[in-house]
Parts: C-alpha cells; structure tokens; sequence
C-alpha cells in the first residue's frame, strides 16, 4: 500500500500532535530515492548545493538555474516527501516581482511543492506575496548564511535575551505573513525552544537544538562525505567517505593486475561466430 504523500497540511498536524517532523538536503535523483524510501517528511534542496556539490566556499554563488536543475532531479526521485526547494541568493532581493516571478519558477519549471527564504521580519512583505500567488513558503531566521558577509561569519544568532526576542519577533512576522514552517538555525537551543513554544507553525532546527517540531540536515554531513570538520550540530551516522575511498583502491588495484574484468563480467560472441575470429 502506497504511503500517503506529505503536505504542509501533514506538517502542521505533526505538530499539533508532538511528532517531529525530518528533513534532509537532496540534490540529485539518487538522494531523493533514498531520502524518500527512508521515509523522511521534506526534502529540502538547499542551496548549500554550492558548497557540498560545487565545491564553492559559500552558498551565495547558487543561482536560480542551478536551484532549478538541481530541484528537476529531485522530483523525479520522489513520491512521498514534500518538496522543498531553496531561492538563491539574489533570486529574491531586488523586488517583490522578482520574488515571486522566481518562486514561481521553481514551482513551474523544477516541481517545487514549497519555497524556502531566508530573512525575518523585512522579508514579510515578499512571503505574503509569494502565499498570495498560491506558493507554500518556508521561513529561515537565525543564522542566515546568505547573510555571511553582513553577519561577519558563521556565527551562532540570539545569544541575548534581547537578541532572542529580535528572533521572536521575526518568527511572529513570517508566521502572519502566511509561513507554514520556518528553519530555526545557529541559535541557542532555549531561544529555539521558545520560539517554537510561541508560534504555532512548525519550527525546523539545525544547530537550535533537540526542542524544535523538528531537525534537519545536510545529506553530506550526516553522511560523512564533507571533507574536512562538520560544525558541533552534525551528528554523522556513517562514514561513507571512508567506504568509497576503500572501494575505489579495490577497482584501481583490481584494473592493474588485471584482475577486472574478468570472464563472468565480459560478453562473448555466441559459439558458432568464435570460429570466425582468428
């Protein structure tokens, strides 16, 4: 029997009754297959793609185009999850129209179910827009890395109570202007926990600890696929990095001494033609 598939309606039902809602970044078919099967709620295809598939230092090089192919594939790998599928930097900053022509993009051109953007209170105006134009938007305050060079880092947000209350305010703003969730990032975990007891839409944490409706993460750091340290949030639940370096020393070792391909893995003309080869 087919599992019912996720809406923003199933999120907000999760959390009126305490269950955690998951997520996990995807970027291509193969992700979104597994994410999907494994049973997650969203797949958010993030534009943390900059930095985990193109190598890039931060997200702010992500462009629309590449959201848009990178959120193609996903749809094509899932039946159950909602989707979710980040603007980009600059996708959305210049004008509301923009704004909207650009989520609408996703929407149309990728098979986006919902949009995430980042920024609070002055970002308001934009989602009410966007929810105008039948578009599910998911919020994102805290740590927003689109703002790296303003925040001057990537650094933790809400370590005041005055700070914490900013915070609260912003996700008060998103959630009136027609939010249906809103990422809680970097932030103390008892300024996330307040936030999520105050609002009444869905709270999505990553690094704003255990008390949000709900968690995500990026694919290649729970993985164990991000080169170098993972920041103090990550938990990694396998170390696949370690797994495909061992395979890959297996297949170049194997090609050298000839050891593959062997017979079972080559094909063969049928009997009656090998005479013909001399």
């Amino acid at each position: 029997m087919k599992t019912e598939k996720i809406t923003i309606h199933t999120l907000a039902e999760k959390k009126a009754r305490g269950e955690k809602i998951t997520s996990v970044t995807t970027y291509d078919h193969p992700s979104a297959v597994l994410a999907d099967r494994a049973g997650v709620d969203f797949a958010l295809v993030g534009d943390s793609v900059s930095m985990t598939v193109a190598g890039r230092p931060n997200t702010l090089e992500a462009t629309l185009e590449e959201m848009i192919y990178h959120t193609r594939a996903v749809r094509r790998g899932l039946e159950r999850a909602l989707l979710v599928a980040d603007m980009p930097f600059g996708s959305y900053h210049t004008s509301e129209l923009d704004g909207v022509r650009n989520a609408l993009r996703l929407v149309k051109e990728a098979g986006a179910e919902a949009v995430k953007l980042e920024g609070g209170r002055k970002q308001a105006p934009l989602v009410e827009r966007i929810v105008q134009s039948e578009i599910p938007v998911m919020g994102h305050i805290g740590l927003t890395p689109q703002s790296v060079n303003l925040l001057g880092g990537y650094r933790v947000q809400g370590k005041t109570v005055e700070a914490g209350h900013a915070l609260l305010d912003d996700a008060r703003a998103l959630t009136a202007a027609g939010a249906f969730a809103i990422v809680l990032e970097g932030m103390p975990r008892e300024v996330a926990a307040w936030i999520t007891r105050e609002i009444p839409i869905p709270t999505i944490g990553i690094g704003a600890g255990p008390d949000c409706d709900g968690q995500v993460l990026v694919w290649h750091d729970l993985l164990g696929l991000t080169p170098g340290a993972t920041p103090k949030f990550v938990r990694q639940y396998a170390n696949l990095a370690g797994e495909i370096e061992g395979a890959l020393a297996r297949y170049i070792a194997d090609v050298r001494s000839g050891a593959f391909p062997a017979d079972q893995e080559s094909y063969h003309l049928p009997a009656s033609e090998k005479m013909l080869i001399r």
